[in-house]
């Protein structure tokens, strides 16, 4: 099965103006203020709380922790380094045919359902910036995943970097709903940072090296919490 080449450099020469700009594109495209409504979704994490399968900091550090390993790792994350070359190389078949694959690894209709608003949402927001690609490479209903590449590439991020910032985003996010829903203090949720810096840097390492045939989550838990959340009488989260 195929394997992709990752030179891990910017698009453009690096210069220190460049670099200064790359981060800071990076960081603009991970903050929480980002306005793509990303706040509104939880990944099943409110299910689970709701289950009785997280309780307390321990559960929820081992829940973030085998996500980000059977789910991060597996999916999104090598993803990203398929699509942000895609993006390099103007491939509107790679893109489609990642982003379809994505969709596709979507379980239940509220995960189907954030990715697409998401994306619709970067889509919207990309085009008031005028920082959108040319019309034809856009696959058909671009989920987030497709779309971060896409603002990643535009920034000229190392693809390592997109994502690292990119697991970076998502753990804050975890962590966030955590603060509302379970509820988890924010000193805690420091501590669970500190627990998982190394596995986000870990992860990215593993995902720079996966094949195609690697490809895929492994998440059956997260599943079925997020199928009961589509019926879960009283919650915060769309998802």
């Amino acid at each position: 099965m195929a394997t992709v080449t990752v030179t891990n450099t910017p698009t453009e020469a690096a210069t220190p103006q460049v670099d200064d700009l790359a981060l800071l594109g990076l960081m603009q495209l991970v903050s929480p203020a980002l306005p793509i409504g990303a706040f509104a979704w939880s990944q099943g994490l409110e299910s689970a709380f709701e289950l009785g399968w997280v309780n307390n900091e321990a559960e929820l550090a081992q829940w973030i922790e085998g996500v980000l390993e059977d789910g991060l790792s597996r999916c999104e994350l090598p993803l990203l380094v398929r699509l942000q070359t895609a993006w390099a190389e103007g491939d509107a078949i790679a893109l489609a045919k990642w982003n379809d694959w994505l969709h596709a690894t979507r379980e239940t209709a509220e995960l189907s359902d954030e990715d697409t608003r998401l994306g619709g949402a970067l889509v919207t927001l990309l085009r008031n910036l005028e920082l959108l690609p040319e019309p034809h490479l856009i696959p058909e209903e671009p989920g987030y995943i497709t779309m971060f590449a896409w603002a990643a590439h535009k920034r000229f991020l190392p693809v390592r970097q997109t994502l690292l910032g990119f697991a970076w985003a998502w753990l804050e996010n975890q962590l966030a709903v955590a603060c509302k829903a379970l509820p988890l203090g924010h000193t805690a949720a420091q501590r669970i940072i500190e627990r998982l810096r190394p596995q986000l840097a870990v992860a990215v390492d593993t995902a720079l090296e996966r094949n195609d045939h690697e490809l895929g989550p492994i998440l059956p838990g997260l599943a079925l919490g997020s199928a009961l959340h589509e019926t879960q009488y009283s919650r915060l989260f769309r998802s």
